[in-house]
């Protein structure tokens, strides 16, 4: 698929995504916001088809994600409610798809990660980020509120930070980001990738659909109450016992050898 503000390349089964709007720090627009969708979307179906084993997400330039665009931004300020509802409503289904890919996202943000830039790091699982990058949700500032990020950057953050940074806007550093769980790992521009890479080998020792399964696990507990998650991950783990994966780690365990999904050949795939 070709695309005017995304890149991708393949290196095995791991897909490595670019926002590719270097000249405005990789703000969105609704044409990012569309490719955005569509990508999550093909991920999705290579995923099912056993493709696309991990994501990684990146900006290109000096930052990587500065937010929303200005230009974009200025259109709204014409819009009726109608449109300014459908406009949102894209933006929240672009969050949406990418929080609920079957497969890990690894987050590499460096430079700036505002407003919807700091919405993207939420949905990724893990976010790896340069010891200087910063992040805000400065939408207060802007007269406006940073609402169709906030179930993902809550579930991230929680709600007393989310306090503090929705309603002083102010902007924060990558330790800061690591403190309230936005970010997992801080670490020297130079060692970005480096850091990316382990988490990357890491994920893929995972059985892919037990990773999906976990994934969906994460969302479908947090929500429940104590009685239903008791039975919903009682079901959850006697189902993947029983599966041919779980089979195949457990015997792999016992018998001192890789699971097969370990072994899969990683060669460069376009």
């Amino acid at each position: 698929m070709t695309y005017q503000f995304l890149t991708t390349r393949f290196e095995g089964s791991v897909e490595y995504l670019t926002l590719n709007r270097p000249e405005v720090r990789n703000a969105f627009n609704e044409g990012m916001i569309a490719e955005l969708t569509a990508w999550a979307t093909a991920v999705r179906e290579s995923a099912a088809l056993g493709g696309v084993r991990a994501v990684v997400v990146s900006g290109a330039g000096k930052a990587f994600c500065a937010g929303a665009d200005i230009a974009w931004m200025a259109k709204t300020v014409a819009y009726t409610v109608q449109e300014n509802l459908l406009d949102a409503l894209a933006a929240s289904r672009l969050f949406t798809a990418i929080d609920t890919l079957p497969v890990p996202v690894i987050g590499r943000v460096h430079g700036a990660a505002m407003g919807g830039g700091a919405g993207l790091a939420a949905v990724c699982d893990i976010v790896v980020a340069d010891e200087d990058a910063m992040f805000a949700f400065s939408e207060v500032k802007l007269g406006i509120v940073p609402a169709v990020i906030s179930p993902f950057v809550l579930a991230k953050i929680g709600r007393a930070a989310a306090r503090e940074l929705f309603l002083t806007g102010a902007r924060f550093t990558a330790a800061r980001a690591r403190e309230i769980g936005l970010v997992h790992a801080v670490v020297p521009a130079a060692g970005l990738d480096e850091a990316v890479a382990r988490y990357v080998e890491d994920v893929l020792t995972g059985a892919p659909q037990a990773l999906a399964e976990a994934k969906g696990l994460i969302a479908e507990v947090w929500r429940l109450p104590d009685r239903e998650s008791e039975m919903a991950t009682a079901d959850a783990i006697a189902r993947r016992r029983v599966s041919d994966e779980g089979q195949e780690g457990l015997r792999a365990f016992l018998e001192k050898r890789k699971p097969r999904w370990a072994v899969l050949n990683r060669g460069r795939r376009d």
